[in-house]
């Protein structure tokens, strides 16, 4: 069965880290620079990425969350039935990550000081604006061999492999904490209770032809079903699964 996956972050910090998540992907991707247009994607997302870094104090706040994290896991040392290899390997894993977040300089400040970046930053997200025209500078790095342009984008990546790292773990936990379990929506609506939750999963079978509209906090939530098709609420029941992660 074809389904619909989905995920829903239950405050704004946890909003944050999702899209951070998703603009390093789209760096990873497009700094392959396998066709002509990959250029515009790989810039955008980081200058996505260095808006979002001037706007809150991402270090400080992912490194409280990683030591959370590490506070929790050490709380099951020695606990009877805890697989303590594995939990002695996990604290290793959190421990180097943190170390290095730690080390690490602010997020973004390489960046900033890179002479080319700086100098196509400000024009690259007008409309249109990445003509050759706009950004001769720019122009003049596209036509240079591929390998030198990976090379680069590589060395500007190495500044965000601590923010990378610290945190694919800290979701890679977090998405651990839940279970995907069969919840019914009765006329295409679906709300529970949770507890200092961060992030929702959904699987949705592709065949009811809907999608999710999702309100609440880290204690509480409401799902309604919207069907694609004409965009009104689903009236029908949708089986889907649904995983709550702290």
């Amino acid at each position: 069965m074809t389904t619909h996956y989905f995920e829903h972050p239950l405050n704004e910090k946890t909003r944050i880290y999702l899209r951070v998540e998703a603009l390093l992907n789209q760096l990873k991707v497009s700094g392959q620079f396998s066709d002509d247009l990959q250029h515009l994607q790989f810039f955008r997302s980081l200058f996505d990425l260095l808006e979002i870094f001037e706007q809150i104090q991402l270090k400080s706040e992912l490194a409280k969350d990683i030591e959370k994290q590490r506070l929790t896991y050490r709380s099951w040392l020695n606990v009877e039935g805890v697989n303590q290899e594995m939990l002695q390997n996990v604290l290793g894993e959190v421990d180097a990550v943190h170390g290095n977040l730690m080390a690490a300089e602010r997020f973004g400040q390489t960046l900033k000081e890179d002479r080319f970046l700086s100098a196509i930053r400000q024009r690259f997200n007008l409309p249109g604006g990445a003509c050759c025209f706009d950004l001769p500078s720019l122009h003049h790095w596209l036509h240079l061999p591929v390998e030198t342009k990976i090379k680069d984008s590589q060395h500007w990546l190495e500044a965000l492999q601590p923010l990378s790292d610290a945190l694919d773990l800290w979701l890679k936990l977090t998405r651990e904490t839940g279970h995907f379990k069969s919840r019914v929506a009765n006329n295409g609506f679906y709300q529970s209770d949770a507890e200092d939750a961060n992030i929702l999963r959904l699987n949705i079978p592709m065949h009811y032809g809907v999608y999710p509209m999702i309100s609440g906090h880290k204690n509480r939530f409401a799902i309604k079903f919207i069907e694609f098709d004409s965009g009104q609420a689903c009236t029908q029941t949708i089986e889907f699964d649904l995983a709550v992660c702290c």
